[in-house]
């Protein structure tokens, strides 16, 4: 498979792996507290990343990975309890957009910036799949509530940077420095716990379902950063973006929720960016 082909591959991958994570913390956080949910998700993922590493026979990170993975992971918790607090005090429908929105549209700049522009079908998919994210994204908002817009923008912005940074993890030691970055989000969230005395405690169903999401969200790390290296930093990050589409669609099957026009026209603008990116890269 070429590089382009893979991108593809493990960056629709990252996608459907990060929507059902998506899809069980949200689901999960129903009956635990998030935070503790927040604190057994870190924790899995730096064992399943450190597992991973093993299996690859990858080198110790050098300095710069440390400092890459200990940077992404600070960032990844402020986008995580910022994107969170935004949805429990905002509009679901401007928090969620909006983050999603700026998390993918900073990594498609950086790899614009690395690699150049794109051909014209690519840019137009890229175009067309940052549509599709706010599309599907888009919850029927609540009177009388606060926008959440700066929370929104604080998530985005930290999510964005976290993609940013952990696709410049070393091809030698990539699971390496993402263990790295989990250790830094489970000493955050740890810190938070601790001086904390809201309640953290995940008992009975809650717990199992938690540890699952933990290896999705990893697993949906590890599959970013692998369709990153294989080709195109921004197309990698615009399949990825595409997750919400996954976690409406489980919503849907699973829940029996009802999708909407907005979110049907999203999946299907979702549809036509993956089919015009992924021609056109074949084409290129």
């Amino acid at each position: 498979m070429g590089g382009e082909g893979a991108t593809i591959l493990f960056g629709l991958a990252s996608a459907v792996v990060w929507g059902a994570a998506d899809f069980g913390g949200g689901h999960t956080t129903r009956r635990a507290p998030l935070l503790g949910i927040s604190f057994i998700l870190q924790p899995v993922g730096l064992l399943c990343a450190l597992l991973v590493a093993l299996l690859r026979g990858e080198s110790a990170p050098d300095a710069g990975a440390v400092v890459l993975g200990l940077a992404a992971g600070g960032f990844g918790v402020v986008g995580l309890v910022n994107l969170y607090h935004g949805l429990a005090v905002g509009r679901m429908g401007v928090v969620a957009p909006v983050t999603g929105l700026l998390a993918a549209t900073l990594p498609v700049l950086a790899g614009i910036l690395r690699d150049g522009f794109p051909g014209g079908g690519v840019l137009a998919g890229i175009v067309l799949a940052l549509v599709a994210v706010v599309l599907v994204s888009r919850a029927p908002g609540e009177a009388g509530r606060r926008s959440g817009a700066e929370f929104a923008v604080a998530a985005g912005l930290a999510i964005g940077i976290f993609n940013v940074l952990i696709s410049q993890a070393p091809a030698a030691s990539l699971f390496s420095t993402l263990a790295l970055a989990k250790l830094s989000s489970a000493a955050c969230v740890g810190l938070v716990v601790l001086l904390g005395r809201r309640s953290w405690r995940v008992g009975g169903s809650a717990l199992p379902i938690a540890v699952l999401v933990g290896v999705l969200d990893i697993a949906g790390n590890g599959l970013f950063v692998l369709a990153a290296h294989a080709g195109r930093l921004d197309i990698a990050a615009t399949l990825s973006s595409l997750y919400p589409v996954t976690t409406v669609i489980l919503a849907a099957t699973l829940l029996h929720e009802r999708i909407s026009r907005l979110h049907w026209l999203g999946i299907a603008v979702a549809i036509l960016a993956i089919v015009l990116i992924a021609s056109a890269s074949v084409a290129g």
